[in-house]
């Protein structure tokens, strides 16, 4: 479950902001008809350093970060607003960049040389706030049966340690 354009269908950002806060205890179903409260058993008054999150971490499929809904921008700015203020560092794994082109989908290493997963990233950064800096492209694992080393590259450089210079 994540931010959804329909209330009803999705995590609210209040509740991403408890969580970044350190109030929500781990395990905690999100119910988006319910959003957590301070009475609540799942509900942390005093949150210790470890139950707060030290890196906000947006996923975004790179062909629809243009076509997503303003409301769900709207969202992922508000919550991305609070980290920042909480001295959360922001990245974005934007994914399916293999989906955008066939210089890619044939030669992942080939991703930060293609003028398309470059606009994508732009197109990210201006909608949802991050430095491109902050942006890491990464090609999913839908159909492969064997292990990309390329891929996996890809993602490992996107989250390891990353969090410290966004």
């Amino acid at each position: 479950m994540g931010l959804e354009e329909h209330e009803e269908d999705g995590i609210q950002p209040e509740d991403i902001i408890k969580a970044l806060q350190g109030h929500v205890k781990e395990g905690y179903k999100f119910n988006p008809a319910s959003p957590l409260i301070d009475s609540d058993p799942d509900f942390i008054t005093e949150p210790r350093p470890d139950d707060k999150v030290h890196c906000l971490v947006s996923v975004v499929p790179a062909a629809s970060i243009s076509q997503m809904a303003e409301d769900v921008i709207q969202k992922m700015k508000t919550v991305r607003k609070k980290a920042v203020s909480l001295g959360i560092p922001h990245v974005v794994l934007m994914t399916k960049i293999d989906c955008l082109g066939p210089l890619v989908k044939k030669d992942l290493s080939q991703v930060y040389k293609s003028r398309k997963i470059k606009e994508k990233m732009e197109v990210c950064s201006q909608r949802l706030g991050p430095p491109i800096k902050c942006i890491f492209p990464v090609s999913n694992y839908y159909e492969e049966s064997e292990i990309n080393e390329k891929k996996d590259v890809l993602i490992l450089y996107g989250i390891k340690g990353n969090c410290r210079i966004c």
